[in-house]
């Protein structure tokens, strides 16, 4: 099972870094910016199943560490203004960010996974993953509105 899950977790991250390299391809807008975690708020609804559900102090470990991860996102997501639109910069260091969070995950799974019931670590990572997002997407959409207003478009 371990096996599979992780097999799982690299082909969703490869999906993540090809996603984000077409992203950058084409213009950015604020709805590209604000939709995403929106769609994924909709897991939430896991929680509506006792095996979901965290403690309190799980609920604010994994909301901190998706806090903190986040800013690695935060410093490398830039935008430019290109043929009077705005793109988001491609970033050297995205792919290492995205492997880099991949192996906490895989560590972090591997070490938890033993002592922490399957669906309690389930729900937990996903609230690292939206607490991630949320403040990243926040910032992304301060800063594309910044460059929106300095540009002009």
């Amino acid at each position: 099972m371990i096996y599979i899950s992780t097999g799982i977790a690299i082909v969703m991250a490869m999906g993540v870094f090809m996603l984000r390299m077409k992203e950058t391809k084409k213009p950015v807008n604020e709805k590209k910016i604000i939709l995403p975690p929106l769609f994924m708020s909709t897991g939430a609804l896991m929680f509506i199943f006792p095996m979901f559900r965290v403690s309190r102090y799980e609920l604010l470990e994994a909301i901190v560490a998706g806090m903190l991860f986040s800013i690695l996102l935060i410093k490398t997501s830039k935008f430019e203004v290109r043929n009077e639109k705005i793109y988001i910069l491609r970033s050297k260091a995205f792919i290492f960010i995205l492997i880099g969070l991949m192996v906490v995950r895989l560590v972090a799974k591997l070490m938890l996974g033993s002592t922490i019931e399957i669906g309690v670590l389930s729900g937990m990572f996903f609230l690292l993953a939206f607490a991630m997002i949320v403040p990243w997407r926040i910032a992304m959409l301060y800063q594309y509105k910044k460059v929106k207003a300095a540009s002009f478009i």
